[in-house]
């Protein structure tokens, strides 16, 4: 089969390697369409460690059922299906709590680290254990579907801060394309007022089309000040902070009202100068969010359904085989891409 291989750091090579054998409960994947995450960006460089060549990186994927392992059941040839990028495996402690995203022995597809490599979807074929396997809803395309991990991020990440109403406020600090995700995923979960920060104009126009009531530059000098005002008082009730670099970690937390809840969804830095005082002092609440934890097939149906919309976050849709120079343009960052789709 052909695929797009990371032979080295910041090296692709586009050409045949073996098709994946299928395991008992596994089904083989002809892939239709799989995004390039940001975290393969981070991976192809060596800065995450979570991306060794050689691998086949990509877990943002659709596509169609060709080859179902003997063990299988209720899965067929032809279906059309997505999948969860993260592999659990059902016994643990935390898959028994619901926690899958905390399983002891996850495997995520598409990754490669000290622990384990698993290859992933930027390839013609892509293996699959069955339980992590859900239907395409009818008239959703293979395209808008592979949003469906993101979109299942987003709402994982909303879940765990807890419920919204339409007196609830929520800043989301980052729009880029997770942080935009969110606004939407804030918007379906119920909460009355979000609004959007960025440096980048173009993307709080985006986050008030999906919904943010308004955007401010996070370049002002006032920035702290307009939040605020905007939130009336002291400060949201809930900010969501999708970079993960110190000064947007710190922004997040003091744009918050006391008593108020810091979702920390963004890992770009491994550490930051987290603002222990404020978050002591106004008592705030701050939870973490790792991936999704059985929100997939929910991100599915709001895809199918139009209640999130991604069509406007496609930048760009290619054949396999111009990966490695779309990954290039990602990486330099200069042209305010937002999501790829290759097609092997």
């Amino acid at each position: 089969m052909k695929a797009l291989t990371l032979k080295e750091y910041q090296v692709f090579e586009y050409g045949e390697v073996a098709e994946p054998e299928v395991g008992d409960d596994e089904v083989l994947v002809g892939v239709k369409a799989c995004g390039i995450c940001g975290s393969d960006i981070h991976g192809m460089d060596g800065s995450s460690g979570r991306r060794i060549p050689p691998v086949i990186m990509g877990h943002e994927a659709s596509g169609e059922i060709v080859k179902v392992g003997s063990g299988v059941e209720g899965w067929a040839i032809g279906e059309r299906v997505g999948f969860d990028s993260m592999i659990y495996c059902g016994d643990c402690d935390s898959c028994d709590a619901g926690e899958t995203n905390l399983c002891e022995e996850r495997r995520v597809i598409g990754v490669s680290c000290e622990e384990y490599r698993r290859n992933g979807a930027f390839a013609e074929y892509v293996v699959i254990p069955q339980h992590v396997l859900v239907r395409l809803p009818e008239g959703l395309s293979y395209e808008e579907a592979a949003f469906g991990e993101p979109v299942a991020v987003a709402l994982h990440a909303v879940g765990r801060v807890g419920e919204m109403g339409e007196e609830t406020s929520a800043v989301v600090v980052g729009a880029g394309l997770i942080g935009l995700l969110v606004v939407q995923a804030l918007r379906v979960a119920g909460c009355g007022r979000v609004l959007a920060v960025d440096l980048d104009e173009g993307r709080l126009e985006l986050a008030k089309r999906f919904g943010a009531e308004a955007g401010i530059n996070s370049g002002d000098l006032r920035i702290l000040e307009k939040v605020r005002e905007w939130a009336g008082g002291d400060g949201a009730d809930v900010a969501m902070e999708v970079v993960g670099i110190t000064p947007t970690i710190q922004l997040a937390a003091k744009s918050l009202r006391k008593g108020g809840t810091l979702g920390c969804v963004g890992n770009i830095a491994a550490t930051v100068e987290f603002p222990l005082q404020e978050v002591v002092t106004r008592e705030l609440s701050a939870v973490g969010s790792c991936a999704s934890a059985g929100e997939y097939g929910r991100a599915l149906e709001l895809l199918a359904a139009g209640e999130i919309e991604v069509k406007p976050l496609i930048s760009g849709v290619a054949d396999l085989s111009e990966g490695g120079d779309w990954f290039g343009r990602l990486y330099e960052g200069t042209e305010g891409l937002m999501k790829i789709l290759l097609r092997p």
